[in-house]
């Protein structure tokens, strides 16, 4: 499918964009990135990419720059020590899904901070969506080093659904560029286990929807694995009830493992007692350099 890549710089394009996200985020304008604010990201070194089926809009993802430094903190850094791209909004239309659409649109956006001379793109993402996690981290190449809770700072009723995991994706990496053209991680799951990688949650799977376990101590392994469902938004619709109980184990598991000292490096799906599983590979021993050269 021939489709163009390209920024949205006219009103009539940004009208489109604000109509793409209602498909996934709903109509609230609470939820919604509005036309002037694209114009503004836009003119002001942001950027709003789409990918265009001739002139209909399929694909989305925008990105301004932005810094990690603390403002309020003292001894803080200039912001431009800091520079970074934050990405927000990537969304397909559902019946243009599993075409690399969401992959060209990131490398587009590479493109963007290369040129911009910015090393870091970062975002957030649910962690319980593993075709999400596919994406961001095997086929991208990001890796994860902080969980958020509450990110969006919602109320009790919500805050659950608000957790996040931080993407950071050094476009510059060497990680990075064997994944744009094409290549990066291909191992599989049982070359995982062939080296004694140890799942820190195994899920029990003695019911028709994966139930979460109590996690078992914090490995002194070089690699781990840790279990979501991976079809959490049909569980989710099914069982609600289930689908809360997983975020709270999540809630658990990740920030005790991240604060060990482990990173997300990989993500992985594969045939594991009779059922399709989906894992978080986390790397203990992972060298600075690699994560930000």
């Amino acid at each position: 499918m021939k489709l163009e890549i390209r920024r949205l710089l006219s009103a009539a394009e940004h009208d489109q964009a604000v109509e793409l996200q209602k498909l996934y985020w709903g109509a609230d304008a609470g939820n919604l990135v509005p036309r002037h604010m694209l114009h503004s990201f836009s003119q002001y070194g942001g950027h709003a990419l789409g990918a265009f089926d001739e002139d209909k809009l399929v694909g989305l993802v925008l990105g301004f720059i932005g810094t990690d430094i603390d403002m309020d903190a003292p001894d803080a850094r200039p912001a431009m020590a800091n520079l970074l791209i934050m990405s927000k909004r990537m969304v397909v239309l559902p019946a243009y899904r599993g075409r690399n659409i969401g992959f060209r649109l990131k490398m587009a956006q590479r493109d963007v901070a290369i040129r911009q001379a910015i090393r870091l793109v970062t975002w957030t993402v649910d962690p319980l969506l593993a075709p999400n996690a596919h994406l961001n981290i095997r086929k991208l190449g990001g890796v994860i080093q902080r969980y958020e809770v509450n990110f969006f700072g919602l109320n009790d009723e919500e805050s659950l659904r608000s957790d996040r995991l931080v993407v950071d994706w050094w476009v510059t990496q060497r990680r990075v560029k064997e994944r744009a053209k094409g290549g990066g991680s291909a191992l599989t799951l049982q070359q995982y286990f062939d080296v004694n990688t140890p799942i820190v949650n195994r899920a029990d799977v003695s019911q028709e929807w994966l139930r979460p376990r109590r996690m078992t101590d914090v490995p002194g392994s070089t690699f781990a694995l840790i279990e979501i469902p991976g079809d959490f938004r049909e569980l989710e619709a099914a069982d609600r009830s289930l689908a809360d109980e997983w975020r709270y184990h999540i809630r658990a598991v990740f920030p005790q493992m991240l604060a060990a000292g482990y990173i997300v490096t990989d993500f992985v799906s594969g045939e594991f007692e009779s059922r399709r599983r989906s894992f978080y590979l986390l790397s203990h021993h992972f060298d600075e350099d690699e994560r930000r050269n």
